[in-house]
């Protein structure tokens, strides 16, 4: 087993090692791909070692490296040393993170670092922190502590009555959001129906005066209000600090959807874009994306534990030591859980305070140069560049579209396309921790050259 784990670290180091010049693309086709590891599968086992040289083989060519520097495409980061190296120690460990009996120092992992958590996102100390896999998840466990909290208030327990027959929830939610917010409505049985979309401003944050009208109108029943911290496409924030105020004096519930702009609170120099954010009720963040961790991690918190617990856990009279104290998997909709707690714990450990505040900072800041150094090249730059994200236009449609897949193709790095009021656009997410400013340099004159091919040569 030495042999084994040493050499699944040797590749995973070399592989880490060549991310800064390998191509960002992945070099092999799926067809070829489904070759490659569709062999046929034998009546005897193969052993250990062979294996994983297989598996590293068929892999190697079908890997993209978004673990990489110059990988822009969705809102992903990397993975810190220590977290991954953690992460490698986790599997190792192989412990479920259900409760304290399964594994006590899986949850005091998850309590260590839930804590540092709720202080570097400036929310509420007494807030309760359920380690899911991602924004999908959080969102959902969020909005089903919202769909808990707002029906037992008008008499309805949902969770023993289910939803039929119960004062129907109105749910309002800026245009812009983002789509697991709907996903998770129809999870939980509310439907994209109940859902009032309310319009964005110029760079896609809630309009609040739109929403305080819309509000006026919904004046009874119970209410749930979506905000935003970070819109996939622009980075813009919600005001959080009025949104808050206007709702919770209707007695409604506000869920905060910040899978990557809630990061924006650890740092001082742009947390006033989040301000207000502790008000909220409910809140969903990513560790994948900002934090630098590995797949896949995620936190629901909840400004009411009871209530977070009330919606999500259950007990059986085989699982030994469930019921006695709201904890780890009775804030999220897992039972068999890794145990996620150990690579946030490390990333934390190794960046520190300041270490999140430079990272968070430090990708704003190259987003606004790789802008600044499209723009000079005579591109427009379609949004106010307020965190991370940058969408760009190359002319029309088409030739943004062009410009994009010629990018892809050449391997320099890699972001792909979103459609923003109703225009196709470069979409650029800046959040490894390893980019510098010349991989945004590198990656930015790449984009010219391919935006700008040479002109034929002339016939004489």
């Amino acid at each position: 087993m030495d042999d084994l784990f040493l050499r699944a670290a040797e590749l995973g180091a070399a592989y880490r090692r060549s991310l800064n010049e390998r191509p960002v693309r992945a070099a092999a086709g799926e067809e070829e791909l489904r070759k490659l590891f569709g062999v046929e599968l034998g009546r005897e086992g193969t052993p250990a070692a062979r294996v994983i040289e297989e598996l590293a083989e068929a892999a190697a060519h079908g890997l993209v490296s978004s673990a990489g520097p110059r990988y822009f495409g969705f809102v992903v980061g990397g993975s810190l040393p220590s977290a991954t190296a953690a992460d490698m120690l986790a599997a190792a460990w192989d412990q479920n993170a259900f409760n304290a009996t399964l594994s006590p120092a899986a949850i005091a992992a998850e309590e260590a670092a839930g804590g540092w958590l709720k202080e570097l996102l400036g929310l509420p100390g007494t807030a309760s922190v359920g380690f899911v896999t991602g924004g999908q998840a959080a969102n959902t466990v969020g909005l089903a502590a919202g769909r808990h909290h707002v029906l037992a208030a008008a008499g309805w327990d949902v969770e023993t009555r289910g939803l039929i027959g119960a004062p129907p929830i109105k749910v309002v939610a800026g245009e812009e959001r983002h789509a697991t917010v709907d996903r998770s409505l129809r999870l939980l049985g509310l439907g994209t129906e109940s859902l009032r979309a309310v319009r964005a401003d110029a760079n896609g944050a809630i309009d609040v005066a739109e929403l305080r009208r819309v509000l006026d109108e919904e004046t009874d029943g119970p209410l749930i209000v979506c905000l935003q911290a970070g819109n996939v496409n622009t980075g813009a924030c919600d005001d959080m600090r009025t949104v808050c105020e206007l709702v919770h004096a209707r007695g409604g519930w506000v869920h905060v959807d910040g899978a990557f702009g809630l990061w924006a609170a650890a740092s001082p120099a742009i947390r006033h874009l989040v301000d207000g954010v502790e008000l909220a009720d409910s809140w969903g963040c990513d560790g994948h994306k900002w934090l630098n961790v590995p797949y896949d991690s995620g936190f629901a918190f909840c400004a009411h534990p009871v209530t977070h617990a009330s919606a999500v856990s259950y007990v059986a009279p085989y699982l030994t030591g469930s019921g006695v104290v709201h904890r780890a998997a009775d804030f999220t909709l897992e039972s068999s859980r890794r145990a996620r707690g150990f690579a946030v714990w490390a990333a934390l450990r190794e960046l520190g305070r300041d270490g999140v505040a430079e990272l968070v900072e430090r990708c704003c800041r190259l987003a606004r140069q790789f802008a600044e150094q499209l723009r000079a090249a005579g591109f427009e730059i379609a949004n106010d560049v307020v965190l991370n994200q940058v969408l760009v236009s190359f002319g029309d449609d088409a030739s943004t579209e062009r410009v994009i897949a010629a990018v892809q193709d050449d391997g320099t790095c890699w972001m792909g396309p979103t459609t923003w009021r109703g225009r196709r656009l470069m979409r650029i997410s800046v959040s490894n921790a390893t980019t510098t400013e010349a991989d945004i340099t590198r990656s930015a004159e790449a984009i010219i050259r391919l935006a700008h091919p040479p002109l034929p040569p002339r016939r004489s």
